[in-house]
């Protein structure tokens, strides 16, 4: 055990002497242990990505999800624990489904986002529970235009323009600091959000059934791009020099 750390990573309600709560710590770590995950705001609309990493080819690649749809207008991208992930999604639905039943019109993406984090900061409060070792990249449209968040497992949130989560997130978040630019064109997005996974995969190339992509546009419900789909962006790729 860490000098300074003591017994206090013992207990989720129990804060160390200088003001860190260790079980939230960790469940941070899972998180960078997790899938890299991406999602840019494009002009009209924003795109979710991630890379399954499919350890074997005797793999249904269907089954392994790593993004969701949550409503018609909002989807999310997981990394960490995804049976933890599954759980917030659910919730996440049903916070959803009766603000559409109780005020007849979907519900804004950043109210959504709360409520989820508002979930997520419970599990940090009390004691016989642990944090969940998950982060949400959390992508919507809605009257106020895009949007782009990234939750905590402490249950923080952050706006994004251009983001990140999982175990390539630093590489990642190099290459969009250098390359992202505002009201980027669709296939520009999606292009830049591939050559991020690929930075991050450290030389191993992408495969498209290993890649996940939601795509939300304004006007247009949430859906998923094909394999095919995929596969065609990733051959306009740039490759190294």
């Amino acid at each position: 055990m860490q000098p300074g750390q003591m017994a206090y990573d013992r207990a989720i309600t129990v804060f160390s002497p200088d003001g860190r709560l260790f079980q939230v710590e960790y469940a941070r770590v899972a998180v960078t242990r997790g899938n890299t995950t991406v999602g840019l705001k494009f002009k009209n609309g924003i795109v979710l990505m991630a890379d399954k990493k499919i350890g074997s080819r005797l793999v249904e690649t269907s089954s392994i999800e790593k993004i969701f749809q949550i409503d018609e207008h909002v989807g999310a991208a997981t990394s960490g624990l995804v049976a933890d992930a599954r759980v917030l999604v659910d919730y996440a639905r049903l916070v959803a489904q009766i603000n559409k039943v109780t005020y007849s019109e979907k519900i804004g993406v950043d109210l959504l986002v709360k409520r989820i984090c508002d979930y997520k900061q419970n599990y940090t409060q009390y004691g016989g529970v642990r944090p969940f070792g998950t982060a949400l990249l959390v992508a919507g449209v809605d009257d106020l235009g895009t949007h782009l968040f990234e939750t905590d497992p402490s249950g923080a949130l952050v706006s994004y323009k251009a983001g990140s989560i999982g175990q390539g997130r630093q590489a990642v978040m190099e290459l969009l600091e250098e390359k992202y630019k505002e009201n980027m064109a669709q296939d520009d997005a999606m292009i830049l959000g591939l050559q991020g996974l690929q930075k991050a995969a450290e030389g191993e190339k992408l495969d498209a059934r290993a890649i996940e992509v939601g795509l939300i546009v304004e006007g247009e419900k949430f859906r998923r791009l094909s394999e095919a789909e995929v596969g065609q962006y990733l051959t306009r790729i740039p490759t190294a020099s």
